[in-house]
């Protein structure tokens, strides 16, 4: 029985791995069955040891230091471990201790206003003024505001004003949101943008304008100076509507009264010319005259019919009324040919081109038209330029300011607890996306 038992005992260990090694087990464990075998048909035989083993391989027995947690990992879970400790943990610690203990404060101002028409009529109380639905006009203007205020000119000019560069210094050891020295106006436009934000409400038509700083003063000041340079934009803006709806009207305006001005010259001059008002009051005194002269012609001509029935052709009476009638003759012939033979004025005797009473009355009634007409096409200019004054009046843009820049008594920004998380959960994102991609990738492999 010790004999079953110790070969039971070497048995389980003479299995190796290696081939040969097995082969040689296996005749081994042949001889030492047939002499167990052999001893056994004998009931005295002594029990004989078998030889020991020499070629097992032993377990290294050296003691492993690691502790129980870490034995359980593979080395791509320890890998992966160390790195969520350096690319997450420590990175947002980082974040949260320069929240807590290095970023400056900042203090915000809020401004609201908007813009608004004259149109439209007035309001019947001072609430509906300002959140009384805007026209798409009003609109359009709001977003030009918009865009000005965060506006490379808009930066420039708040430099030249504040010097950025000197209100948004580094305040200890807070770099991150401070702005740097000697930087371009690009990258002060940057900044410009990352302090001051607009929101508006196209419903409503108001816009809001938060501007952050260190100082609750400095806030103010800027916030003002965004006010100051809006509303002086939309009276540009209103000045240069205004001047184009009435521009084409005092063109009209202008033109007529140029011409109004050349009739009434013209006409001026034709009466410096022909030293009288008007033609028309000339003939009617010449036809008084002709008629006149007529009636004492036709009177002469009867004292000298009677004068001939009672005296001699040589008295001298009869020669007296023959000469009188001859004169009155020559006298009436000048003046009917003045009227329509076209021959010259006594008045403009001097002048070989002075026409007739009929050619003069026809350049003054052509004189006359002309200057009529143009004074009712100024008088019409004139109507259209009011006309166009009293709309454009109604297009007016103003700014509404109803909130004016607010001063700060507690800081705003930065805000801490959720700039800390907010670059936590981030970076465990990216790590996340990360180890999933290392996964998927070994997957693939």
């Amino acid at each position: 029985m010790a004999v079953r038992n110790d070969a039971a005992v070497d048995r389980p260990g003479s299995a190796h791995p290696d081939r040969n090694t097995a082969t040689a087990n296996g005749d081994a464990k042949s001889k030492g069955v047939a002499i167990l075998e052999g001893l056994l048909g004998r009931e005295s035989a002594p029990v004989i040891p078998l030889r020991e083993r020499h070629d097992r391989i032993l377990p290294d027995n050296k003691p492993d230091v690691r502790p129980k947690w870490l034995k359980k990992l593979s080395f791509r879970h320890t890998v992966i471990a160390a790195s969520f400790l350096g690319l997450v943990a420590l990175p947002a610690t980082l974040a949260s201790l320069y929240m807590a203990f290095i970023a400056a404060d900042q203090y915000h101002s809020t401004a609201s206003f908007a813009v608004r028409s004259i149109e439209g009529g007035v309001s019947s109380d001072i609430l509906g003024m300002f959140t009384q639905a805007s026209g798409g006009s009003t609109v359009s203007d709001s977003y030009i505001l918009m865009d000005y205020i965060l506006s490379e000119r808009m930066a420039a000019d708040a430099d030249r004003r504040f010097k950025l560069e000197e209100i948004y210094a580094t305040r200890g050891l807070d770099y991150f949101y401070s702005i740097g020295s000697d930087l371009p106006i690009e990258e002060k436009l940057a900044y410009w943008r990352d302090m001051v934000k607009v929101n508006f409400d196209h419903a409503s038509g108001i816009m809001q304008v938060t501007v952050k700083a260190f100082e609750p003063k400095q806030a103010q000041e800027i916030a003002q100076f965004i006010v100051d340079q809006s509303d002086s934009l939309v009276n540009s803006l209103s000045l240069s509507a205004r001047n184009d709806v009435l521009r084409a009207a005092q063109d009209e305006v202008l033109a007529g009264e140029a011409r109004l001005a050349n009739a009434r010259a013209g006409l001026r001059e034709y009466r410096d010319k022909s030293q009288e008002i008007s033609p028309e009051e000339g003939a009617k005194l010449a036809i008084q005259l002709i008629g006149g002269l007529e009636g004492e012609l036709t009177k002469l001509n009867a004292d000298l019919a009677t004068a001939k029935s009672q005296m001699s052709e040589d008295t001298p009476r009869i020669r007296v009324l023959k000469t009188r009638i001859e004169s009155l003759e020559q006298q009436l012939a000048v003046e009917r040919q003045r009227l329509g033979a076209g021959e010259k004025n006594p008045s403009a005797a001097n002048d070989p081109n002075a026409p007739d009473v009929a050619g003069r009355i026809a350049e003054f009634e052509e004189l006359e038209t002309e200057r009529e007409f143009a004074e009712r096409a100024y008088t019409a200019a004139l109507g259209s330029l009011e006309k166009a004054r009293i709309d454009a009046n109604n297009r007016q843009r103003y700014l509404a300011l109803f909130i004016e820049p607010t001063l700060s008594q507690m800081a705003q920004y930065p805000s801490r607890l959720l700039n800390a998380f907010l670059v936590a959960l981030g970076l465990l994102f990216a790590w996340g996306i990360g180890v999933m991609s290392y996964y998927n990738i070994r997957d693939r492999a």
